[in-house]
């Protein structure tokens, strides 16, 4: 078996501490976060214990976290991201106050410490313009602010990276996938949805028992709403972990900008690179942007120079390294 090597013929994923069952047990909780650790052992042809047992682990190996998140887009809200230079010495600050806001995820301090980034999804018109339009207009020390609605995603929200990384065979990843969600909007989360969503937002594999707690409603309501979520693609599970573990020591985005004709060829093209685990259509100067992980700088170079440099209609590319992750999905 290929442990290690993602698809669209990329150099392998130099594994770190971990071992080739704990890709398999990372990239079968990505296909599927809630499935039972007795499925994924059958499946990986393994004791339900060892499947248990090394999950454990890897939440100290890895700092292996499984969380429920709500697709906006689903819900017709758009998702922004938003860059914020600031004077030396203030994006620890400026990026623990953004942190703290319900509506931010992935707040980076990047640029050498002098930029904040972050993607931020408003509930509202009013909660966007309140932000985009008053409070980072008026905050002190920030000296720039350029945003950037996404218009379009080519890799991203519930495809997430560790799909690429082929530790499993093809056999054992239709096993564990689960159903497309249907296509179109959905209904927008009531209350009892909210709490679902609230609990599974701290834990993924929150058990059936504990969202009866949360909710008050019988096992058969809540796994109702719980699988019509879960269909709609208002819920998907995302699997968070540090990267060093497995061998990936550079993270940065990538901004591009690409003639209007080639952006969508662009798009999908670079949404199958093993680098890319974000990739999305934005509104701008640059109209592209990437987020890579690579083992080292030789290989954001190869990515930049031999795959992005190929591309017809790329005018021009600005990198930029995340030095620290100040927010992810589930930790402020």
């Amino acid at each position: 078996m290929n442990a290690v090597t993602p698809p669209g013929h990329g150099a392998p994923v130099s594994p770190g501490p971990l071992d080739p069952l704990d890709l398999r047990l990372l990239q079968a909780l990505e296909f599927d976060g809630r499935a039972p650790f007795s499925r994924i052992a059958q499946v990986l042809g393994v004791s339900d214990q060892t499947a248990a047992r090394r999950v454990r682990r890897l939440r100290t190996t890895a700092n292996l976290r499984i969380t429920g998140m709500i697709d906006d887009s689903r819900l017709g809200r758009d998702t922004w991201i938003v860059r914020l230079g600031c004077g030396p010495g203030r994006s620890a600050r400026l990026a623990a106050t953004l942190a703290d806001r319900h509506d931010t995820h992935y707040v980076d301090i990047a640029a050498g410490g002098t930029e904040v980034i972050c993607a931020v999804t408003p509930r509202s018109r009013p909660e966007r313009d309140d932000l985009l339009l008053e409070r980072f207009q008026r905050t002190p020390h920030i000296n720039t602010v350029s945003t950037h609605c996404v218009l379009h995603t080519y890799y991203g929200n519930s495809l997430r990276w560790l799909r690429k990384i082929s530790a499993l065979e093809p056999e054992q990843e239709r096993a564990l996938r689960t159903p497309a969600p249907s296509p179109g909007p959905a209904a927008a989360p009531d209350a009892a949805d909210q709490a679902v969503l609230e609990l599974l937002h701290t834990d993924g594999r929150a058990t059936l028992t504990e969202l009866q707690r949360a909710t008050g409603l019988s096992e058969t309501a809540v796994r109702k709403r719980l699988d019509r979520l879960r269909a709609t693609g208002v819920l998907h599970i995302a699997v968070e972990y540090d990267h060093e573990p497995l061998g990936l020591d550079v993270e940065a985005l990538v901004w591009l900008s690409v003639a209007p004709h080639a952006l969508a060829e662009a798009g999908r093209v670079l949404a199958t690179r093993p680098e890319v685990r974000f990739a999305a259509a934005v509104t701008g100067s640059t109209n592209l942007v990437l987020s890579v992980l690579c083992r080292n700088a030789r290989q954001l170079h190869a990515f930049l120079s031999e795959q992005v440099g190929a591309l017809t209609g790329v005018r021009t590319a600005e990198t930029v390294l995340t030095l620290r992750r100040v927010k992810t999905l589930t930790v402020g």
